[in-house]
C-alpha cells in the first residue's frame, strides 16, 4: 500500500526486452535502501524490487503492465516518482492507494500561477465516475485534490513544492499520466452490485 506522498524521483537507465517483459533499472539516491522483493511505487505504478544495487535497481514490468500504463513507452533518461510501501508505524500523508493503475489520463491544459499551476487532465470515461469533487486523485503516483469535475476532465491544482520535487512539473499538454482512482468508490460500487 501507498500514499501518494513521493519521497524521490529517479532516473530510467536501462530498457532492457526480456520476453514480453521489460526490466527497468532505475538510478535513485534511494538505491541502497532497497531489497530484493520490496514493492515501490514508480510513477504510482506498484513493482517489485528483482536487482538492487548501491546506486540503481531494477524491476521488471510485465506486458500486461506495458499495455495499461505509461510505463510501456518509457525511454533511457526518463524521470520517474518513487515511493516506498508505507510502513504501519508512519503517517498517512495522502490517500490510500493500490498501486494498481486504472488507466491513463492525457494533460489537456497547464495554466501557470504564482501561487499554483492548475491542470486539466481528461480521464477515460469508465474511470470517470469515480473521481468527485474534493475527493483524492493520484496522477503518476501523486496524491492530488480534485479542484474541478466536468464530465471525463478533471483539474487539480498544484503548489510549487509538487511541481519541483516530482515529475509533473515537466508535465505538458498532450503528455499522459497514470492515474489511479480512490479505491473506496470501487469498493461501494462493488457492494452494492452496481458494477457492470
Amino acid at each position: 500500500m501507498f500514499t501518494g506522498i513521493v519521497e524521490a524521483t529517479g532516473t530510467i537507465t536501462a530498457v532492457d526486452v526480456v520476453g514480453s517483459a521489460v526490466r527497468l533499472t532505475i538510478a535513485a539516491d534511494m538505491a541502497g535502501e532497497l531489497s530484493v522483493g520490496e514493492s515501490v511505487a514508480v510513477d504510482g505504478v506498484c513493482l517489485t524490487v528483482a536487482e538492487s544495487g548501491s546506486s540503481s535497481w531494477a524491476v521488471d514490468v510485465m506486458r500486461v503492465t506495458r499495455e495499461t500504463t505509461t510505463l510501456g513507452t518509457v525511454a533511457t533518461g526518463r524521470r520517474v516518482n518513487l515511493e516506498r510501501a508505507v510502513r504501519a508505524d508512519s503517517r498517512l500523508g495522502g490517500h490510500i492507494l493500490q498501486g494498481h493503475v486504472d488507466g491513463v489520463a492525457t494533460l489537456l491544459t497547464r495554466d501557470s500561477g504564482p501561487e499554483w499551476d492548475d491542470f486539466t487532465f481528461q480521464v477515460p470515461g469508465s474511470l470517470a465516475r469515480y473521481v468527485v469533487t474534493k475527493g483524492s486523485i493520484a496522477i503518476d503516483g501523486v496524491s492530488l485534490t480534485v479542484a474541478i469535475l466536468h464530465g471525463d476532465k478533471v483539474g487539480v491544482s498544484l503548489i510549487p513544492t509538487t511541481l519541483e520535487v516530482t515529475t509533473l512539473g515537466d508535465k505538458r499538454p498532450g503528455d499522459t499520466s497514470n492515474i489511479e482512482v480512490d479505491i473506496i468508490g470501487k469498493y461501494v460500487e462493488s457492494l452494492l452490485g452496481g458494477r457492470s
